[in-house]
């Protein structure tokens, strides 16, 4: 009954109406009837029931609405969840720095970002969703952007591409225009669509590029520097022997002229029978190798020896490579051969020799005592000269007491000081003979300005001479020789010292003369004379000229020093004497050009005069505290004004921060941190360009000097010669 009354698709209100108004009529009949029987009372037990049917189905059908209310709002969650999502994966793709692109299981365009065919203007407008693959990779094919490969035409290209799409993973890269390059990234999605990635990997192709270009530029200079470094002489022949290598030694090996060697040319062209003159071993002929060249079979190696004349043999060896190229080699042999046959002399003259080494290990042996029992007169003989100005010293430090009045306790000590100085004297004097008799002594001749030494020496022993009434004269020189100024100064200092020790009264006279290609100084003296017999002796170690020279003025050894270090220097020493005219010490030293500013110039030249130093700049690099000090103030006294700087940082900083160019430089070699002075000129020249510079050092490396002559840098050895300082600026100064 209720199916017929209740429509099931009223709404939830319409069908609550209807109930409502159906147990309202009911209601009413049950009430108004009269029927005794109980039919009354069941219609309202029916009514009952009904309604609480509807009741139940009343809170059926809210608990459905509700049900559906959430749903509708979970839809719409979910719609703007979707949305949300969607806007961030757009934004996600458009922020990707390679191009993007989505198509979908019908191989149709999805979405794409902004990046995606950046590379190509021309396709870009069509890029749109929708857009076929097949359709997409025409537009590819036929951009003018694309740079297809040779020989490759557009629709070969885009069948290429087809047909490569086909995999679930691809990745190549495509050349663009401008030498230009794109890496294609093309993968499957899970529901069969395709995801496209476009990244512009130009950078990367062409540092690949250049690595690759470098290693192939490595190999080729390793294996030519291989070949060059050995020492045998290598050709190389492709397998149509046409020349493809080879090294400098094989050309010098068979005297072929460089010119000769060319890249592809023949085997036979170049070498044409390897000499007039040759001759082969192991039966090789001409024949045997040109067959050897020309088959065409596997070739086993192959060794021989050339004889060229009776001065040379080769040993060749040839091997085929892989390509059925070959590598041939020369080997001057010459040396092992000419070994064995002076194996064979020697065995003759074994004997001989025998006897001759015997010999000179008696001689050897006859050397070794010699200077051993010179070794033992030398100790005792120091042992004695050393103790006496020693004790002399101690006696005169002993007797100063505070009962002596100043000026005789500084009278005692003056004579202490000259014991002590007199021991050093002697202890430089064995230290010289001792390194002259080890070998240890090293020289490096040069060019050295005679006058500079021989003026030193004149101002350091002129008080000494006139101290004993002599009338020591040192002549003016322009003389250069070639020699080593420290031991060439240490033999005039002994020579003039030992004239002045044993003159008396009278002069001593120093000059210099040309003789032949040598110049010769000469030490002329007024004293006793040396008779003939003697004249060898005093050239040996503790020797000394009668009873003048006292034991505190040294052991004898002045000359000795002499003799050896005029050896060690080549410079031929004579001695002229007779007793009671004098002596005479000739050293001849040979000649040698001027370097840059040291040509010699008088102390009395005009040019040094004048205003040619006044307020000129001068930047002086020096670590050394007080020689730097020292060398301010003598420029100083040249009216010059000095930057002096202690290494190369502050030098830099003066020139850069005050915007001073500086009218020359002195820099000292050996500056702090491992920095040098060569370094910092190169520096000054590069900010200021060429200023005139030299080089201040007390090394005497030939390296030092060779670099100095080659930027023109005048080298000044050290301890530094006002003279030679002043000549420098003087010379390479610029009058105003």
């Amino acid at each position: 009954m209720t199916d017929s009354l209740i429509n099931p698709t009223d709404s939830p209100d319409r069908q609550i109406e209807k109930l409502i108004k159906i147990n309202s009529a009911l209601m009413r009949r049950v009430e108004q009837s009269t029927d005794d029987s109980g039919a009354a009372y069941a219609q309202f037990q029916r009514a009952a029931l009904l309604e609480e049917e509807v009741r139940t189905r009343t809170r059926d059908l809210e608990r459905a609405l509700d049900l559906l209310n959430v749903a509708n709002a979970s839809l719409a969650e979910a719609n703007r969840a979707t949305e949300q999502a969607r806007s961030n994966l757009a934004n996600a793709i458009e922020a990707v720095q390679e191009g993007f692109a989505l198509f979908d299981s019908e191989e149709s365009l999805v979405m794409c970002n902004s990046r995606f065919g950046l590379h190509m203007p021309d396709v870009q407008p069509a890029l749109r969703p929708g857009l076929r693959f097949a359709d997409y990779v025409d537009l590819v094919s036929s951009s003018r952007f694309l740079a297809l490969p040779e020989n490759t035409t557009a629709a070969n290209w885009a069948a290429r591409r087809l047909e490569r799409h086909k995999d679930a993973h691809v990745i190549f890269n495509i050349r663009m225009i401008w030498d230009r390059w794109v890496q294609i990234s093309e993968h499957r999605t899970p529901d069969g669509g395709t995801v496209i990635l476009q990244t512009d990997v130009t950078d990367i192709m062409r540092l690949e590029r250049q690595e690759r270009e470098r290693m192939r530029d490595d190999q080729a200079r390793l294996i030519r520097a291989t070949l060059e470094h050995l020492d045998q002489g290598v050709c190389i022949f492709d397998n149509q022997a046409r020349l493809a290598g080879w090294n400098q030694n094989v050309g010098e090996m068979l005297s072929i002229p460089a010119r000769q060697f060319a890249m592809g040319k023949r085997f036979f062209t170049l070498f044409k029978g390897f000499s007039d003159d040759a001759a082969y071993s192991s039966g090789i002929t001409d024949e045997a190798i040109r067959d050897w060249i020309t088959s065409t079979a596997d070739r086993p190696p192959i060794t021989f020896e050339i004889r060229q004349g009776d001065h040379k043999t080769l040993d060749v060896h040839a091997r085929e490579m892989p390509d059925k190229g070959f590598v041939i080699s020369f080997a001057d042999v010459t040396a092992e051969r000419t070994a064995v046959r002076a194996i064979q002399h020697a065995n003759e003259q074994l004997e001989a020799r025998v006897t001759e080494r015997t010999l000179e290990l008696a001689d050897a042996l006859s050397e070794a005592e010699r200077a051993n029992a010179s070794k033992s007169r030398f100790v005792a003989a120091a042992s004695h000269d050393l103790l006496q100005p020693l004790s002399a010293a101690k006696l005169y430090l002993a007797s100063i007491t505070p009962d002596l009045d100043a000026d005789q306790n500084a009278s005692i000590a003056d004579k202490a000081r000259r014991a002590l100085g007199s021991v050093e004297t002697i202890l430089e004097a064995l230290l010289d003979i001792s390194n002259l008799d080890a070998g240890k002594a090293a020289v490096h001749p040069a060019p050295v300005p005679l006058d500079l030494i021989l003026g030193q020496l004149r101002d350091e022993l002129t008080p000494t001479a006139r101290a004993k009434g002599l009338d020591l004269r040192i002549l003016p020189t322009s003389a250069y020789v070639n020699s080593d100024a420290t031991y060439l100064r240490r033999i005039l200092q002994n020579l003039i010292v030992n004239a002045i020790r044993y003159t008396e009264t009278g002069k001593v006279l120093v000059g210099t003369r040309r003789h032949g290609r040598s110049f010769r100084v000469e030490i002329w003296d007024t004293g006793p004379g040396i008779a003939a017999d003697q004249q060898e002796l005093v050239f040996r170690e503790f020797q000394r000229l009668g009873n003048a020279a006292s034991a505190a003025e040294g052991l004898g050894l002045g000359l000795a020093i002499v003799e050896r270090a005029c050896a060690l220097l080549g410079h031929p020493l004579t001695l002229r004497s007779e007793p009671g005219r004098g002596t005479g010490f000739l050293i001849d030293l040979p000649r040698a050009a001027p370097m840059g500013v040291f040509s010699h110039r008088s102390a009395a030249d005009p040019t040094l005069s004048g205003t040619v130093l006044d307020d000129r700049i001068v930047l002086l690099v020096e670590n050394d505290d007080e020689l730097r000090q020292a060398l301010t103030s003598a420029l100083e006294t040249w009216n010059l004004c000095v930057l002096p700087a202690a290494d190369r940082t502050q030098a830099l900083e003066i020139i850069d921060a005050d915007g001073i160019t500086p009218d020359a430089v002195i820099a000292d070699y050996q500056l702090d941190d491992g920095d040098t002075g060569t370094d910092l000129l190169n520096d000054i020249s590069t900010r200021l360009g060429t200023i005139p510079s030299c080089i201040v050092t007390a090394t005497r490396d030939p390296e030092i000097t060779a670099l100095c002559k080659s930027r023109e840098w005048p080298l000044i050895h050290k301890p530094v010669a006002p003279e030679v300082l002043r000549n420098f600026l003087t010379t390479a100064l610029p009058r105003s």
